[in-house]
């Protein structure tokens, strides 16, 4: 994608062989970006799943479970509404395994919470930390978190709903000036031969094209909504 992306980036806007060459070094810095974006898919769903994993926990501690004995049955009702090979299944298999070795809940929370890196686990653990070792009222304390939690999650789904729209109209933005461009060099040949033929054309087409690429990093930031 990042070797196609160059290609047609040093055709629309240089017609040149050498700025192809000149790109296609960071073709290589594309996977980092991607990685990036692959991440943060991974860590919405995580917490999507993790919502619900509390909120089962929550319910069995009001019934009268133990915090650990919660767990051990969360990841029973875990196991009916997802797949095996889930990630919210291999972490909450994970938790109990630390539990069985008698380590803490709470550490257990916390090694999740440092490697989801997610805001959300992250305050979770902290209050399941600070609920237990304070001695309070565990189960009010955790079903207080749970609904601050779910909301905040909750709130976060609206918002992407709503921006849905807002989302592929970017990613239609984002193409269609270079389809433009296209459109018109192939209609009309020899349209924009100055702009590519002269040094006020290279250079205007240069600017156009960082002020292209800005544009689409200020479209990124303006749909990046953080709760």
């Amino acid at each position: 994608m990042a070797v196609v992306t160059a290609a047609l980036g040093s055709y629309i806007f240089y017609k040149s062989v050498i700025i192809f060459f000149v790109l296609l070094p960071f073709c290589f810095l594309y996977p980092n970006f991607k990685r990036k974006e692959l991440i943060n898919v991974k860590k919405r769903k995580l917490v999507l799943e993790f919502k619900e994993a509390i909120m089962i926990i929550s319910s069995l501690l009001s019934a009268g479970y133990s915090l650990e004995n919660s767990i051990k049955e969360a990841l029973v009702e875990l196991r009916l509404l997802y797949s095996k090979d889930n990630l919210i299944i291999k972490e909450f298999e994970y938790i109990n395994q630390l539990i069985y070795m008698n380590i803490s809940v709470e550490r257990a929370f916390d090694d999740l919470a440092y490697r989801s890196h997610s805001e959300d686990i992250r305050s979770f653990a902290k209050v399941l930390r600070i609920a237990k070792r304070s001695g309070g009222e565990l189960v009010s304390i955790i079903s207080h978190t749970v609904n601050v939690i779910a909301d905040k999650v909750r709130i976060k789904e609206e918002i992407i709903t709503m921006t849905a729209a807002k989302r592929f109209e970017q990613s239609v933005m984002n193409v269609f000036p270079l389809f433009i461009v296209l459109y018109i060099d192939i209609s009309s040949p020899g349209f924009f031969n100055i702009m590519y033929t002269t040094i006020i054309g290279r250079i205007c087409m240069s600017f156009g094209l960082i002020m292209y690429l800005f544009a689409i990093y200020i479209s990124k930031g303006l749909l990046n909504i953080e709760v």
